[in-house]
């Protein structure tokens, strides 16, 4: 007789997961803490106010009053939605007015919005990777390019991926040799990297790139209104407006103290992803409040360029001040300071200390930094003095002894 099989649910594995629950219960879980009001460099969370040294508000625009009057304005204009997706009747002569000023701003002829950042890496990448074409990526590339490939992958097959070593300009030569030349391929870079908080090599890698016949996609979330001399990111931290890439995408969640993203490049290229994104055409597109304050926020940061030099200045003395008392941060030359720790049960402890002394950080685990690489993410903005950045490099380094991460 045959034996009766256990019956397996689909919802079996979420019972098995119990990490999340154990840290609860030992008070040192980091994730979903509800911000209950933003004032400046501080966020009140469960009555207690803390210093913000985890965001990525890298201008401090996201409560700039001229971006919430921009807001209104276009809540007024339009209400609260598009209610339809870009395809349909979801572009507003704000897209594109946007879009346009976008494209001058970056240096290219084109440009088209997204409705998050995330989404813009998804559907460009998506739309421009065919089959038996290869993509090559840094495998410090943000998650989204990762998706935005798999997607396509998943839809179109036998599209060929190639991961070099991070910042590695000779790893990424040996995987293009590799390559036909005649063969299309793409690299897909993060202009400043998310995690370590370094710049991409990408003179270099243009010189490579134009030997080997590729393009480069070039993701500026973490750069533009952060590097160069005017925020205008990674080309211009070089010396270059544009020239050094194809593609240039950005999110507007960072320093734009907004949300959306857009991706620019030759308009041939730019039309031709926008009707072949999914995440484009079968999503509602950005809220109009969005667009208006990410357009509010883009002006601000051509006419106020002292923004940017302040947030340089603040990035310089958090990765000295941390350099100083003793912590490996990497390589890293922007705000983006990462505490690398290694241990992922000191890294929570850590976490868990600077938060009680009101200091919010983000500890970060594998798999989004590789195994044995645990690190606690700090970055600073613009509209934190020296005075808090000195206070939070002191409070972290205290905590930081008494658990022996440093001497």
């Amino acid at each position: 007789m045959e034996k009766s099989l256990k019956r397996k649910s689909i919802f079996d594995k979420c019972h098995l997961f119990t990490e999340a629950a154990e840290a609860r219960e030992n008070g040192i879980y980091p994730f979903f803490k509800p911000i209950s009001r933003s004032i400046g460099s501080k966020v009140l969370i469960d009555g207690r106010e803390l210093l913000m040294f985890g965001s990525n508000n890298y201008l401090g625009l996201a409560n700039d009053i001229r971006l919430k009057t921009a807001a209104e304005e276009a809540l007024e204009r339009f209400g609260t939605s598009c209610s339809g997706s870009r395809f349909m009747n979801g572009t507003l002569d704000l897209h594109e007015e946007f879009e346009h000023k976008l494209a001058r701003f970056v240096g290219k002829e084109s440009a088209l919005c997204f409705t998050t950042g995330y989404q813009t890496n998804l559907g460009s990448l998506f739309a421009l990777m065919g089959r038996q074409e290869h993509v090559l990526v840094d495998k410090y590339d943000h998650a989204s390019i990762m998706d935005g490939i798999f997607l396509a992958e998943g839809s179109k097959h036998d599209i060929n991926l190639h991961r070099f070593k991070h910042n590695s300009v000779s790893d990424l030569e040996k995987e293009l040799q590799k390559i036909p030349i005649h063969e299309s391929k793409l690299i897909v870079i993060d202009g400043v990297f998310s995690m370590e908080g370094d710049i991409a090599l990408l003179p270099e890698i243009k010189q490579l790139a134009d030997a080997y016949n590729a393009g480069i996609y070039l993701d500026e979330a973490h750069a533009i209104g952060v590097v160069g001399p005017t925020g205008r990111g990674t080309c211009e931290h070089y010396g270059n407006h544009g020239d050094l890439c194809d593609l240039v995408m950005c999110t507007f969640s960072k320093s734009f103290g907004s949300i959306g993203g857009f991706v620019a490049g030759d308009h041939i290229v730019i039309d031709y992803i926008k009707h072949f994104a999914r995440p484009l055409i079968f999503s509602a597109s950005m809220p109009p409040a969005n667009i208006a304050a990410a357009m509010k926020a883009l002006e601000i940061i051509e006419t106020e360029p002292q923004r940017v030099q302040m947030l340089q200045h603040n990035a310089k003395r958090l990765a000295e001040g941390f350099k100083n008392v003793g912590f490996n941060i990497g390589t890293t030359e922007t705000p983006i300071v990462p505490l690398v720790i290694g241990d992922n049960e000191k890294t929570f402890l850590l976490w868990k200390a600077a938060y009680e002394k009101g200091i919010y950080i983000n500890p970060v685990i594998s798999p989004a930094v590789p195994p044995q690489r645990a690190l606690l993410r700090t970055s600073c903005m613009a509209i934190h003095t020296d005075e808090e950045i000195d206070t939070a490099v002191s409070i972290i380094a205290e905590e930081a002894r008494k658990l022996g991460i440093i001497d």
